[in-house]
């Protein structure tokens, strides 16, 4: 690509871009190791560029990486100092961090690797009635893939609200696949779960989730309070 747009009069080269997202998708220490080696050779990249002369005459470098889950390693590896002929600019892109979440993100963020004290929480819950109890073991939910993101790990229940308004963890509960509307949940035996209940469920990769829902409700103290309109 840098070889394109220096053969183009219409184009000029301001920096390196690269997502590490692509590398790894665990917190394994070779999954690590990985990560950093790719943002090692994506700054060489750059400082080879550099030295070729291939940013002339950009006004400052932009070295962009970093999404929600290796935030704090990208931000170790191309913190810098750069020492390149124009200023650099770091751009750091994490947008999961806006929701967080109960699934991927949650498995392998700095404080689940045990690099910082826990400072995300998980900011989306989609709210479902069981609506069947067809089988000792098993309950079904109103929502399927039509609702919930499926793509990095199922939803996860988190919070059973009964008809008088009593709640209990959703400890017992394990979503266990999906069809277009419906979700088919495991139910422990000692777990009370029955026709008319509500199961709020963590989500598992927001990204998705903001692709299906455009218009997102703003819950505080059980009472819709705003919404917030994604463009995604």
């Amino acid at each position: 690509m840098a070889d394109a747009v220096a053969e183009s009069a219409a184009l000029r080269l301001v920096g390196v871009s690269g997502y590490e997202g692509i590398v790894a998708h665990e917190a394994t220490p070779a999954a690590l190791r990985s990560i950093r080696h790719y943002l090692r050779t994506l700054g060489g990249l750059t400082r080879q560029f550099d030295a070729e002369g291939r940013f002339k005459p950009a006004e400052e470098i932009v070295v962009s990486a970093g999404g929600s889950a290796y935030f704090d390693i990208v931000a170790e590896e191309l913190a810098g100092p750069w020492l390149l002929s124009p200023p650099t600019r770091v751009l750091l892109r994490s947008g999961a961090y806006v929701t967080h979440d109960d699934g991927f993100y949650a498995g392998v963020r700095p404080s689940a690797r045990g690099v910082t004290a826990d400072a995300l929480r998980p900011a989306l819950l989609l709210w479902s009635q069981v609506i069947s109890r067809p089988e000792p073991g098993l309950a079904l939910l109103d929502f399927g893939k039509r609702d919930a993101s499926f793509d990095v790990g199922l939803p996860v229940p988190r919070e059973i609200r009964r008809s008088d308004g009593c709640s209990m963890p959703g400890e017992g509960l394990k979503v266990v696949s999906l069809n277009d509307q419906h979700a088919f949940v495991a139910v422990a035996g000692d777990t009370q779960l029955q026709v008319g209940d509500w199961v709020g469920c963590g989500l598992s990769h927001p990204c998705t989730v903001f692709d299906k829902w455009p218009l997102i409700p703003v819950v505080e103290d059980g009472v819709v309070v705003d919404h917030i309109r994604t463009l995604f």
